[in-house]
């Protein structure tokens, strides 16, 4: 492949950007520093503590709904304007506050120390942006216009939220224990027989059934079923 060829695939049109990589991000337990205290940064902290993160926050001021996180110690509050080296050790940092300078300022500091850098409404100066997204058990659904309009993933994931609820969650769960009983029996399963044997709405129904146990059943039937099948034809 030429570097022509590499340039074309690595713009979607011309004079766009690339696209962005999609990417689910571990921060259990990492430092994820959030510049500003207003209604967005705590929207972001609040993400983030879902996460697992240890969260910092560095703001002279902040909303009132942040108090409480701050008094029960579920987050670090330096409380003064952002200041060189308050990025150290983070793993993402999320400039939210109400100036354009200082969230220029502190995209700088960032990207100058390589820790990946969101702000806030601004996907030009941002290394990642957030998704719209649903979540229900370990079951997550994102949705992303790469930054062109994020009222517009919003209205998608509101519509994919009438289409998956609770059951698919417990769908998963049941997925999941399914491959720990085959993988204990030493049972190789390929992607294939898995697409095969997912047969979603038959599934969906036994669980909004309640009948959890037998929608386990069946899945692992199908599984051998064509795990048999395909040994045979080998």
């Amino acid at each position: 492949m030429t570097s022509k060829h590499i340039g074309s695939c690595m713009k979607s049109g011309k004079g766009k950007p690339r696209a962005y990589y999609p990417i689910f991000l571990k921060i259990d337990g990492k430092k994820c520093v959030v510049v500003g205290g207003g209604k967005v940064a705590l929207r972001k902290v609040r993400m983030l503590l879902e996460c697992g993160a240890k969260v910092t926050v560095i703001s002279p001021t902040m909303h009132q709904d942040l108090v409480p996180l701050v008094l029960d110690k579920a987050i670090r509050l330096i409380e003064r304007d952002f200041e060189p080296g308050d990025l150290d050790g983070a793993v993402i940092v999320i400039a939210a506050t109400d100036a354009e300078e200082i969230n220029r300022s502190i995209a700088h500091e960032a990207k100058k120390q390589g820790i990946l850098v969101n702000v806030a409404d601004d996907p030009r100066k941002s290394d990642y942006i957030v998704p719209s997204f649903l979540r229900h058990g370990d079951l997550t659904i994102a949705v992303s216009t790469s930054g062109v309009s994020p009222a517009f993933a919003r209205k998608i994931r509101t519509k994919l939220e009438k289409s998956f609820g609770e059951e698919y969650a417990t769908l998963l769960s049941i997925i999941g224990e399914v491959r720990s009983t085959i993988k204990e029996k030493g049972i190789i399963v390929g992607e294939e027989a898995w697409q095969e044997a997912l047969d979603l709405d038959t599934l969906i129904s036994l669980v909004e059934a309640g009948q959890r146990e037998k929608a386990k059943t069946l899945l692992l039937s199908k599984l051998k079923i064509y795990q048999r099948g395909h040994q045979f034809r080998r």
